[in-house]
């Protein structure tokens, strides 16, 4: 009887996500006593209304079973009360200031070589920025960066972040061998990701990005719940396919409560190296239409150009070693952009938690 309602609690999808609450383990135990059902289920989610979504959906997928009475416990991180701004998700790296999220729909789509290049961008800004390379299944950030035979350094119980091209990193790129795969389960992403995050000396930064895998699940579940993320980016091209998918990963970012910083529009035309023209061969700018109805913007147009291969393939980032180009003078743009992005963010948290009424505090008597 027991794995009769486990299959069924399978059709109970998580809110938001295309996983449901079996596949994510979610499903702590199932007992039945004399005739009632008693149902555990710990959830990732601190939101009453997620947990009311799937209480909701469990009792109509139990309906048809023969119990007097269904008890569905449901258990759910606490969120401490005190927060220093209005960003969901508690955080285990309060040195860091702010934390901003780049996901994609699909892979393929360049999402880490933006990480890199955004990151850099702000660098030479004059930030202290760090990225941590959150994609699992696919850490290509070491070689991006030149780093994928750097060998860690421990100190005491954690590990010290590479400092590479003005900005620091850590991957699991670095702590595996390489070409390793790792067929990991939802729980264990979740694991290793608050280990990225908690177990890394990361110094006092202004920015990391957390470069996420494609898609929509464990690892953005938990890094929302992790940490108060400031600011997603969502990276695609212009072909309808990938849109559909970006259109997911906005979604995704709404359903969490990420504010949007905006859009990557990638392979946004190609920039011919024997006349310098650009020639739209997969398209070129129909992620305006998606900003717009997000209500967000497009960052950057970033084309198919040859040296942001390059560096990519050679460990030498294009707005690093080549910033006279068209793509890293975009992507310094985008970077600016966002800067400012964050800026607007931290001065609404701050006038949310100071609210003043006629000079007074709104908590005045």
């Amino acid at each position: 009887m027991v794995e009769k309602i486990k299959e069924k609690l399978k059709s109970v999808i998580y809110p938001g996500f295309e996983k449901d609450i079996v596949s994510f383990g979610f499903v702590k135990d199932i007992k039945i006593k004399d005739e009632d059902l008693f149902i555990e289920i710990e959830i990732v989610s601190a939101n009453k209304e997620v947990a009311e979504k799937i209480r909701a959906d469990v009792k109509n997928v139990l309906k048809d079973l023969a119990f007097k009475e269904l008890h569905i416990h449901i258990i759910q991180p606490q969120i401490p009360e005190e927060k220093s701004n209005s960003r969901s998700g508690k955080n285990i790296a309060p040195q860091i200031k702010n934390f901003v999220m780049v996901s994609s729909g699909k892979g393929g789509v360049g999402k880490s070589t933006a990480v890199v290049n955004l990151a850099i961008s702000l660098a030479k800004m004059g930030k202290k920025v760090g990225i941590l390379d959150a994609d699992i299944y696919g850490p290509n950030i070491p070689r991006m960066l030149g780093e994928s035979e750097t060998q860690v350094e421990v100190v005491g119980q954690k590990i010290k972040p590479i400092l590479t091209h003005g900005i620091y990193m850590m991957s699991m790129g670095v702590l595996v061998e390489q070409g390793q795969g790792l067929m990991w389960r939802g729980a264990m992403i979740m694991k290793a990701i608050e280990q990225l995050l908690s177990d890394v000396l990361w110094d006092e930064l202004d920015v990391l990005f957390l470069d996420m895998p494609p898609g929509t699940g464990d690892a953005q579940i938990t890094s929302a719940q992790s940490i108060p993320i400031t600011a997603g980016v969502c990276v695609s091209t212009p072909q309808v396919v990938s849109l559909d998918d970006s259109k997911r990963a906005l979604d995704m970012f709404e359903k969490l409560h990420i504010r949007v910083a905006g859009i990557i529009e990638n392979m946004s035309g190609f920039l011919c190296p024997d006349n310098g023209k650009e020639y739209a061969i997969f398209g070129k700018g129909t992620a305006e239409a998606m900003a717009k109805a997000y209500n967000t913007e497009v960052l950057a147009q970033i084309p198919i150009e040859m040296s942001v291969r390059e560096g990519g393939d050679e460990g030498k980032p294009v707005s690093f070693y080549k910033s006279e180009s068209l793509s890293a003078k975009r992507y310094a743009e985008a970077a600016a952009k966002l800067w400012d992005f964050i800026e607007k963010v931290g001065k609404a948290d701050n006038s949310a938690i100071q609210p003043v009424m006629n000079g007074k505090s709104a908590c005045s008597s």
